[in-house]
Parts: C-alpha cells; sequence; structure tokens
C-alpha cells in the first residue's frame, strides 16, 4: 500500500476519549480515497493527522513505505511530501494565479519552476487565466487554482478536505469529475474528505464511510451501497429503511420471509445477524421497490419529496412496517392514496433486530 493507515488513534488534549479510533485503511499509488459521515464523525481530524498536523496517541501511519505517525515517530508536514487543498481555497489575494502556484517551488531553478507551472495550469486548464487574482476568479476557478498549486511540488499524496462544499451543487457535480480527471491523469494518489454521498461515490476508487470517530467500513462504492458492514453505513448511504424479516429454511436453503414476499435463497452468511427465533431486519432501498398496480402487496402512501429526476415516496405497509420506492415520472399520486408495490432485491442485507 502506498498510504497505510493501521489501528490510528488521534486524541485532543480536551477529550479524554480519543476523536479517531482504531482506523485503519490503505491506498494504493494513483488511487482515490474518500472518507465520508455526518459531522463530528472524525473524518477531518484524520486527515490532519495524515499531514502532520495532529499527533497520533496509538497505531502507525506509514506513507510510501516510510513510517511518518506513531508512538514514537512524527515526522513534521512539511516533510511529507503531503499536499493539501482546503475547504476555503486558502490562494493568496495579494498574488497571481502564477505567483501562487510558484509559491511552493521555491526551491528549483526558474526554467524548471517556469515549466513545472505551465504544466500544471494546462492540466487543471487554467493557463489563460495566470495573471489573474484570485478575487477576479469564479469558485470553480480559484479550486483549479488551489489544485494546481497542491500538485506543482509533485507530492506524494494529495489531501482534499471538503474541496466543493462552497459550490453551487451543478458546479461541485461537474467539478468533482474533473478533478477526478485531472487527478488519473497527475497519477495522484489522493485521499478526499466529503459529507456528499454523490460527491464520495462520483470521486473514489475506495469510499470509507465514518461515524463517532470509527471507520464503519472500506470498500469500494458498490461494496458500500450493496453490501454494508454495518447498521450505521446501511442507512447513512442512499436512501432505504428496514422492514421487519424472519429467516427460514426451503429444501434445506436460507430464504427470508418479509412484508414485502420471499426472498431467497439468501446468502447463508447473513443468517448471522437473525436472533434465535430468526427474526432480523433487512434493508430495503428505494431502487429496490417499484409501483406495481396488480401487487397483492398494498402500501398507504405517507410522503413524497421531489428530488429533480425522481421522486421518493415515503410508504407504509400494514404489518407497520416502512419503505422508500423511487418513482421516476409523476404518477398522480397523492398523499393517503393506496398503491401496489414490488420489491426485487439484488442484494439481501439484514442486521440484528432493533425493537
Amino acid at each position: 500500500m502506498f498510504l497505510d493507515l493501521m489501528g490510528v488513534e488521534v486524541s485532543h488534549a480536551a477529550s479524554a476519549k480519543p476523536t479517531v479510533q482504531a482506523v485503519s485503511l490503505g491506498l494504493r499509488a494513483g488511487e482515490i480515497g474518500v472518507l465520508t459521515g455526518p459531522s463530528g464523525c472524525g473524518k477531518t481530524t484524520l486527515l490532519r493527522a495524515i499531514a502532520g498536523l495532529e499527533t497520533v496517541c496509538a497505531g502507525e501511519i506509514r506513507l510510501a513505505g516510510t513510517v511518518v505517525s506513531s508512538q514514537r515517530v512524527h515526522v513534521a508536514a512539511e516533510q511529507r511530501r503531503v499536499g493539501m487543498v482546503f475547504q476555503d481555497y486558502a490562494l493568496f489575494p495579494h498574488m497571481s494565479v502564477r505567483d501562487n502556484v510558484a509559491f511552493g517551488l521555491r526551491q528549483i531553478p526558474k526554467g524548471q519552476k517556469d515549466q513545472r507551472i505551465a504544466e500544471v495550469l494546462g492540466l487543471v486548464g487554467m493557463a489563460a487565466y495566470a495573471t489573474r487574482f484570485p478575487h477576479a476568479l469564479s469558485g470553480g476557478q480559484q479550486q483549479r487554482v488551489a489544485l494546481a498549486r497542491a500538485l506543482a511540488p509533485k507530492p506524494h499524496l494529495l489531501l482534499l478536505d471538503e474541496p466543493f462544499s462552497n459550490l453551487d451543487v451543478e458546479m461541485r457535480e461537474r467539478l468533482a469529475l474533473e478533478v477526478r480527471s485531472i487527478l488519473k491523469e497527475a497519477h495522484t494518489t489522493a485521499l478526499l474528505v466529503t459529507h456528499d454521498q454523490q460527491e464520495a461515490f462520483a470521486m473514489g476508487d475506495q469510499v470509507g464511510v465514518m461515524s463517532l470517530g470509527q471507520l464503519d467500513q472500506w470498500a469500494d462504492g458498490y461494496t458500500i451501497y450493496h453490501r454494508p458492514a454495518s447498521r450505521f453505513v446501511a442507512g447513512f448511504i442512499g436512501h432505504g429503511m428496514f422492514a421487519s424479516a424472519r429467516y427460514l429454511e426451503r429444501d434445506g436453503a436460507p430464504w427470508l420471509a418479509t412484508p414485502l414476499g420471499a426472498f431467497g435463497p439468501t446468502a447463508a452468511p447473513t443468517a448471522s445477524s437473525a436472533s434465535a427465533s430468526g427474526e432480523c431486519d433487512m434493508l430495503v432501498r428505494a431502487d429496490d421497490v417499484t409501483l406495481d398496480p396488480n401487487s397483492p402487496i398494498r402500501a398507504q402512501l405517507e410522503q413524497i419529496n421531489f428530488r429533480g429526476s425522481e421522486f421518493i415516496y415515503t410508504l407504509r405497509l400494514a404489518s407497520g412496517d416502512r419503505v422508500m420506492a423511487s418513482v421516476l415520472k409523476h404518477q398522480g399520486h397523492v398523499v393517503g392514496d393506496t398503491v401496489g408495490i414490488r420489491a426485487e432485491l439484488d442484494h439481501v442485507v439484514t442486521f440484528p433486530r432493533v425493537d
């Protein structure tokens, strides 16, 4: 692994309990990792520890095979060859775009410096703005300059802390894809922090979900979405709810009986989440449920949320369980209507019952 964290814990002086607890993750060279989770979960603290701005009280951080943080080792931030892009861009307002990018290149000869500035400004599409000052740039353009400045010294690792949070939604989505393309073209290993799930999936080769200072899961986006490792990850990622279920056997194979019908044969390992009586909770995502007027399973429409490209229906079953359904087109339903629904689950995921 190019970046390797093993059992890392970080504490602040004001807190007896570690802010970050026993986090382990790895990134290969050229991969982009993303940490997401609710505010206060520890993702920015972990990023700062990797940068050398926080000390670790347990575990170790390795960068390119070298220990840079442990209980006995703390390599200074400026010696780690780690670049950082901040939420507020942190550009120098009195310097031109070119001079901002040149700031981290003061120790190299002028000819090499000019060549590197031209390279990174071309990479981020800002070559035509070299003489402009930050106040004359849009938010997206400032973000590209900040990225160019961080890439200019050819860091081992690039860290990005909520880099798109000051931009509007459309700009964020577009720039996230552009930044991913730029990092891939530059063969840069990067770790990004965001609270935006769509941004995490768009950017990351590997995605980590944090909660209360712990890393609940570290995997590719497909696995995070379809095979969440914890109930928190299942509830935090995507639109979904939990329906009551019971494991049973048919012809020696495990099945799942639910108010939405029977599903199976399901993967045997998930049966471990059931109680002695076989009871458990099954994750049902909005894209698992479709409207079907011919279905015998009926549900009352409790809420309609318009999401631009879709409607999210919240539905209450006769059992009292609630599920969501993703509806792509307006169908004239109103709150209070009873509709037929059908569930199609490609991935059956269960967790211990929560009363």
